[in-house]
């Protein structure tokens, strides 16, 4: 009973943090500063070695060198990816939906496991009101002036798909961890602290949110030292020089644990509080799921 509780209790938590498919009025910064902050094409080595991992610092190891994408994946990749995809016949439209084979997982029979079996599975709903991707039957194509904020509204099935596509895959919990914390014990990217300036999160103040109090994406690598308007940023890259990866949006991680349905989401978002930024912190969600406030970024070998 108690584990079911924290179940529903873990749901109703993400339906809170993250969201529904429904987006409020768009803040006028959308299109004053539309460029990307940093190059989205671009990737950072993350070297060998040890790092303190979680909340209490244990020394974990990782002995082999990996990249990881400098920023999270934008709209307007995610978009070349869909029409590179579909004529290569690895994605299919059915209904305005975008979906895709998986080989579906082991299922070890645990009392609150979910069987995924291989199939057909959603990827992105192109007809959902907050999806900033549109197909009109020939080319898909980027709702204007988010074309360098973060992808959306892909579930982890899509987000695989296209690290897949590319021969890239999605990072592990640690690989993501380490990227984001470098080898001390600080709690965000930049170190220690949160002040206005560092990164998006719920009344972050920055350009993006509205009076209402709707906080929207900002473009990737806005939080770079640079001042827009009168919004001073700092640079608040992780020590491996990787962008976004607290606020923003969350992160879908690769690892499928043992027993476990859920799929593990890294960083915070542009919807949860600056708490829950910090770099051990990780939500989860079905791979099915797809939220205004969940993206990802690919690593490599």
């Amino acid at each position: 009973m108690k584990k079911i509780t924290l179940i529903v209790f873990l749901i109703c938590c993400l339906t809170l943090l993250f969201g529904c498919g429904s987006i409020p009025e768009t803040p006028e910064a959308v299109s004053l500063y539309k460029d990307a902050g940093i190059a989205p094409d671009t990737w950072a080595k993350v070297p060998a070695g040890s790092f303190f991992k979680g909340q209490f610092n244990h020394p974990t190891e990782i002995n082999y060198d990996y990249e990881i994408m400098t920023t999270e994946v934008t709209n307007a990749q995610y978009a070349q990816y869909l029409g590179e995809a579909l004529a290569a016949g690895r994605i299919k439209i059915k209904d305005g939906k975008v979906l895709g084979p998986y080989p579906g997982d082991k299922y070890h029979e645990g009392k609150h496991e979910e069987k995924i079996v291989a199939g057909d599975y959603l990827h992105m709903d192109l007809k959902d009101s907050a999806c900033r991707i549109s197909f009109d039957g020939d080319r898909f194509s980027v709702k204007p002036e988010y074309e360098n904020h973060p992808v959306t509204m892909v579930t982890w099935f899509g987000a695989k798909a296209y690290c897949d596509f590319y021969g890239y895959r999605l990072p592990t919990d640690d690989e993501w961890e380490k990227a984001a914390r470098g080898t001390d014990d600080r709690p965000y990217p930049w170190g220690e602290g949160v002040s206005e300036g560092k990164f998006n999160y719920q009344n972050s103040n920055d350009p993006f949110e509205t009076k209402a109090g709707y906080s929207d994406t900002t473009p990737v690598g806005f939080y770079n030292g640079q001042k827009y308007g009168d919004f001073q940023t700092i640079d608040a890259k992780s020590p491996y020089g990787l962008y976004d990866m607290a606020g923003n949006v969350g992160e879908w991680t690769g690892n499928i644990y043992y027993q476990v349905h859920y799929r593990n989401i890294r960083g915070g978002s542009k919807a949860t509080g600056a708490i829950d930024a910090r770099v051990w912190k990780t939500d989860c969600a079905q791979p099915e799921w797809a939220s205004p406030s969940i993206g990802f970024r690919c690593v490599r070998d």
